[in-house]
């Protein structure tokens, strides 16, 4: 018997979604959304590089190593070519591996690392052009949001990782897109991903989660790739009785699905992450970098900092006394501390053991009191007094959607350049970047990853 009473007079969902993903053009993509999209694909190189040499995603260039195969798509960090599995499988969990990749709210999850690894291995392969690349990672982004809302809120909190379920459908209507795919075939396609979607949030904290990623890239793949064959599947698998959704939701937000997007797209909407720790800490950071800069402040100046946060937060990132790199990810009070001492938090490396244990760093962050705010989520309010008598206050929340894109480019920039450079190099990092805002004059897409063909993790 079907949980959400499915019946006749049940939109067909599928399809209309497939055949937006399939009709998708250039020429409908408005600027900002355009934009923010190569936003999107610099940030995924640049965690992407910083992954490549997590411990995970070693293993798992590893085992593509051993098993061989055609070589077609760039392995990140190995300095060869893979299979388009191996690609999407590598290059999707590394972007994840330090959970340092972008989000959406209406997803309920990351919505580049799979899509990004999938399209972007398919790109290569085919000599697709940087604007089929982009239009290809649209129609992706586009459908997974509108899956992950129709299926919200009960589906993530049953257990399942949105990143890896819905990602699924996100990653195959992308390469289905660069294939060509018209709508009656992206509807198998959906059908054909929505029986391999799988992701248990019970497995975060381990090497499952970024798989979950890879696993999502891979199997969107699989699921396009079969689907322009003529492989079959039941075209209605997101609203049919024991399927997608009535399987794994309690909901089926068909409006939400269906709806136009806040501004163009649902891509437009996308949050990025400039501070490589915990996303509830990043409101935080955001305040007092700001009041360091725009009041030229040194430690020395900070009397007392008290932080007011969402209660959730105290279970999750409240860690008072952190004596590791990765419990200072977890730690308000440190993560003030490194923002008010002008410590470059977009850097991975500066959340190590050292930084924990640094005594100036240790003497400010005992200066900050963590208490109830009441919400929302990732709402933060900062009240910083200073020695001279001074009170500054401030809220700020980070899942509100930038406003001002360029600046928003400015910054992703920045972050591309902290976390690429120390890895590839100046001149190899610089080219990237000039090729990815330039992508929509690309003939080839695989240029980008041409740059990144000798790399080898040290």
């Amino acid at each position: 018997m079907s949980t959400l009473a499915l019946d006749d007079t049940t939109p067909p969902v599928t399809a209309q979604l497939a055949q937006a993903a399939a009709d998708l053009q250039f020429g409908d993509i408005d600027p900002d959304s355009l934009a923010v999209a190569k936003q999107c694909l610099i940030d995924w190189f640049a965690v992407t590089l910083a992954g490549a040499g997590e411990e995970l995603t070693v293993h798992l260039l590893a085992e593509a190593v051993e098993e061989g195969g055609h070589p077609r798509a760039t392995l990140i960090g190995a300095g060869c070519k893979g299979t388009l599995a191996q690609g999407c499988l590598v290059n999707g969990s590394g972007s994840h591996a330090l959970d340092y990749d972008d989000v959406n709210r209406l997803l309920g999850g990351h919505p580049t690392a799979q899509l990004a690894a999938a399209v972007l291995a398919v790109g290569e392969d085919l000599g697709a052009s940087g604007r089929d690349l982009l239009v290809a990672f649209v129609a992706g982004y586009e459908a997974e949001c509108r899956i992950g809302g129709l299926v919200a809120p009960s589906h993530y909190q049953k257990g399942f990782h949105a990143t890896a379920t819905v990602g699924t459908f996100g990653a195959a209507a992308g390469v289905g897109r660069l294939l060509g795919l018209d709508g009656g075939a992206m509807a198998r396609a959906f059908g054909i991903a929505a029986t391999q979607a799988a992701g248990l949030k019970s497995q975060f904290g381990t090497m499952c989660k970024p798989l979950h990623a890879g696993k999502a890239a891979s199997n969107g793949l699989l699921a396009a790739r079969l689907a322009a064959r003529g492989f079959t599947s039941r075209p209605d698998m997101l609203e049919v009785e024991q399927g997608f959704a009535d399987t794994q939701s309690d909901d089926f937000a068909h409006d939400r699905a269906l709806r136009p997007a806040p501004r163009g797209f649902h891509v437009r909407e996308n949050l990025f992450k400039y501070h490589a720790a915990c996303y509830n800490t990043h409101s935080t950071i955001e305040i007092l970098a700001d009041f360091r800069q725009a009041e030229n402040l040194v430690p020395a100046d900070v009397r007392a900092v008290t932080l007011s946060v969402d209660p959730g937060h105290f279970n999750i990132c409240n860690i008072q006394e952190p004596e590791t790199g990765l419990e200072v990810k977890f730690s308000l009070r440190h993560t003030a501390a490194l923002a008010l001492a002008n410590v470059d938090t977009a850097r991975v490396d500066s959340f190590s053991d050292a930084r924990a244990n640094e005594a100036e760093l240790v003497a400010l962050r005992r200066k900050v009191t963590v208490t109830d705010g009441g919400g929302p989520k990732s709402l933060a309010t900062a009240r910083l007094e200073l020695h001279d008598g001074r009170v500054l206050e401030r809220s700020f929340d980070v899942a509100v959607p930038a406003e001002d894109v360029g600046e928003q480019g400015g910054r992703i920039d920045a972050k591309f350049r902290s976390l690429a450079a120390p890895l590839v190099g100046a001149e190899a990092s610089e080219a990237l970047l000039s090729d990815l805002h330039n992508l929509d004059d690309l003939d080839d897409a695989g240029r980008l990853l041409s740059h990144l063909s000798d790399w080898k993790v040290s």
